[in-house]
């Protein structure tokens, strides 16, 4: 092998450390077994969401992973693998990809790191199923807004009697 070809592999290992350390989670998958529009449509859904969806080698996951400290992970780069980087959002890779599987069964869930940490599959199943981050913040807002609201209308009642009172 040339030296510009080994070159170009370890620029391409050291792309995929970057994307690796740069991420909030990067969820494996078996990919093999889908069609081309349901590929299409799965990488649209990541997407939209700000998630970035890659086939790499198997090799090029090995080495980068262990470079970035996840080499934990190499048990799942066997076989067909894509990965599914997201760099904002922690939980929507998992989300999309947990709901994907359900209705295709190609679509195999492997593993993953999520937030620095490698994470299982079971860990991932139960990220997949956590509400989302704007969700979150709406319960809060909610369970927050919800006293104000009850002092409001105790102001109000106590307001309401003391004009009835006077008149």
């Amino acid at each position: 092998m040339s030296e510009q070809a080994i070159a170009v592999k370890a620029q391409h290992v050291e792309e995929v450390v970057k994307r690796f350390e740069a991420a909030q989670a990067a969820i494996v998958v078996d990919y093999r077994g889908l069609t081309v529009a349901e590929v299409t449509d799965l990488r649209k859904q990541l997407r939209d969401a700000g998630v970035s969806m890659s086939v790499i080698k198997n090799k090029v996951l090995t080495r980068a992973a262990e470079k970035a400290g996840y080499a934990d992970l190499n048990d799942v780069f066997a076989g067909p693998t894509a990965v599914a980087f997201s760099n904002e959002d922690a939980i929507a890779p998992a989300k999309i990809l947990k709901k994907f599987a359900d209705s295709h069964a190609a679509l195999e869930l492997k593993g993953g790191m999520v937030e620095g940490k490698v994470a299982t599959l079971d860990q991932i199943n139960e990220y997949a199923t956590m509400p989302s981050r704007e969700d979150l913040l709406s319960m809060l807002a909610s369970a927050l807004s919800d006293p104000m609201r009850k002092i409001a209308r105790a102001v109000k009642a106590v307001a309401d009697k003391g004009e009835g009172e006077a008149a």
